[in-house]
């Protein structure tokens, strides 16, 4: 597309500049915002006022109202209350995508207490850590997942297990109706059966488990205290992992997750009317702040998918006339694959963005010329409440971050000096904005490691290596952070070996990643076996158990086992060595 010209541009080398960007900033906009000072909650408080009996949740075949969310989310709130949890406290939330995990969201912020969004895919050895370290007492899931959870508290020492488990069937979005009998279209008869599947209720060892029609049946409002948090109040701790050690928790205010929401809804076009496919996983950052909430404060429509189906999804974007759709790039290169795609009408959609990979030229160019659409990629982190950057919708470069989100001062720097690189070079990408965590959940090293202060403001350090162009767009080049990118989600090696080790044939393990046609990058395990294991244990069962025990982005596709790994001098593993010899990182 044709640029604006830009008197006096910086050139390679040359000092930098943080406002090359403005002339590409959609004329539409403030560079900046003030988000409303109030919490989270207000937002569908607020919603349910203005558009009581307007859809706020589809799922299937299923509109709930927003007056309904409301309704379901207070009287949820009540019997949180009533099971002890006052403000402050932390709930684990552990479901798919669904209309629970909305309602169960939100009455967790009613109440005052923290949210944390657990990936449902975690297993049982995972879980523990999730329910230890927030010091979790009441956990909220899915029956299908309540073993899995059940089991991990059961493991732990009694003083720092689940009290309370409350339980749900998907099927439970429905009021007590079964989904519709005729097929309308937008629900495959596979989801029907999964919809219709009933699982048996765990025991809790030590403490009670309530079933969802249970836990909405409070009656009795007036023991509900009055909503107090205030936009400086922590709202949600999600976890992130890193270089070492077991996940963190990233402490998010009402404050840094509004003004993604607003500023999310502001920079995707945004009004009421819009219909919004909701497949990104609301416990990732990205579903839960520019998806969900995003689409609350703008009391717009959210058609929300359980995890990715490509003929479900283009069901749903034709049966709802989708709007908006905030992906991975690869769900888009299998939805345009998939053999029924002629029969999709895909011609609602005004706006297709996302990120956690590069969306490859030939898709985004038939996006561009089948449908007008072109695909907007953006970045950030957990600690960001992603977005940091993004492509400005009518002016987008392709296989880029885009640049600096709204109310963000982002630059590259040296990650050993710390001064600021000249544009074009390749530094660490910081951030400073009012989206940034507060810090690390009870871990202050980690913290004070993670923000450094230039010109008198806080930046976050991403640990991502990147440079800027001519017009102040953002590239990454590459990774400060050890970490694989599994068509999105994020594997962080340290993690998965630290479960590996638990295998009593293992000695010792390297993750690395491997080139993937479709996933992009997949988990391989450099394997030392145990002496008198050698010969006896196969590459397939060490990777049959890591799937057992681990998530199922998260376990290992290749195992490859070796007499010893490469280890420098001071005895720590080169697992540089092995990634180039792998053939480096994609």
């Amino acid at each position: 597309m044709t640029r604006p010209s830009i008197a006096d541009q910086s050139v390679s080398g040359s000092p930098p500049r943080h406002d090359l960007h403005h002339a590409f900033w959609p004329k539409r906009l403030p560079l900046s915002i003030t988000p409303p000072q109030t919490s989270l909650w207000h937002n569908l408080a607020v919603s349910a006022l203005r558009f009581p009996d307007k859809p706020a949740l589809v799922f299937f075949d299923q509109a709930l109202s927003y007056a309904a969310v409301l309704q379901q989310a207070e009287r949820l709130a009540a019997t949180l209350h009533r099971l002890g949890v006052r403000k402050g406290d932390r709930v684990l939330l552990n479901l798919q995508n669904c209309p629970q995990w909305v309602v169960a969201h939100f009455a967790i912020l009613r109440v005052d207490a923290v949210v944390v969004p657990v990936n449902p895919m975690n297993r049982a050895e995972e879980l523990k850590h999730y329910i230890t370290d927030p010091d979790v007492k009441v956990a909220i899931t899915a029956a299908d997942l309540a073993p899995e959870l059940a089991k991990a508290s059961g493991e732990l020492p009694p003083a720092a297990r689940l009290a309370h488990l409350i339980v749900t069937h998907y099927s439970d979005a429905f009021e007590g109706t079964a989904p519709a009998a005729a097929d309308d279209g937008a629900m495959p008869q596979a989801w029907r059966d999964w919809l219709g599947t009933r699982h048996e209720l765990p025991a809790l060892q030590g403490g009670s488990v309530l079933a969802w029609a249970d836990a909405l049946a409070a009656s009795d409002m007036s023991h509900l205290p009055d909503h107090t948090a205030t936009p400086q109040d922590l709202a949600v701790l999600p976890y992130t992992s890193g270089t070492t050690g077991l996940p963190k928790g990233c402490m998010h205010t009402h404050a840094s997750l509004m003004h993604n929401a607003v500023a999310s809804g502001l920079w995707g076009n945004s009004t009421s009317e819009n219909v919004v496919l909701s497949v990104i996983p609301m416990f990732h950052i990205t579903g839960m702040v520019s998806v969900m909430h995003a689409s609350i404060y703008g009391g717009a429509t959210l058609v929300i998918m359980p995890r990715w189906d490509r003929e479900l999804a283009g069901r749903l974007i034709s049966t709802w006339r989708v709007t908006h759709w905030t992906n991975i790039p690869t769900m888009v290169i299998d939805l345009l694959a998939s053999p029924n795609f002629a029969s999709f009408d895909l011609s609602s959609l005004v706006y297709i963005g996302g990120g956690g990979a590069a969306m490859p030229q030939a898709v985004a160019q038939r996006l561009w010329e089948q449908y007008g659409l072109r695909f907007a990629e953006g970045y950030g982190l957990t600690e960001t409440a992603a977005p940091s950057h993004s492509n400005p919708p009518d002016a987008t470069k392709q296989q880029c971050l885009g640049i600096p989100f709204m109310s963000t001062d982002a630059r590259v720097i040296d990650p050993l000096t710390l001064q600021e690189m000249p544009q074009g070079e390749q530094g660490e990408i910081i951030m400073s904005g009012p989206q940034n965590f507060s810090g690390y959940w009870k871990q202050p090293g980690a913290t004070a490691a993670a923000f450094i202060e230039i010109d008198g403001k806080q930046f976050f350090r991403s640990g991502d290596l990147g440079h800027v162009d001519e017009e102040g767009y953002f590239f990454i080049t590459d990774r400060l952070k050890r970490m694989i990118n599994a068509s999105g989600f994020k594997v962080w090696p340290a993690e998965v070996e630290a479960l590996m080790f638990r295998h009593p044939a293992i000695q010792e393990a390297c993750i690395i990643s491997t080139r993937d046609a479709y996933r992009g990058e997949s988990v391989k395990a450099v394997v030392v076996l145990r002496e008198k294991f050698r010969g006896q244990v196969s590459e397939q069962e060490i990777i049959d158990w890591c799937k057992d025990h681990m998530a199922a982005y998260k376990y290992p596709r290749v195992v490859q086992f070796v007499d010893a790994l490469p280890k420098s001098g001071s005895g720590k593993v080169m697992w540089r060595a092995l990634q180039e010899a792998e053939g480096g990182q994609p």
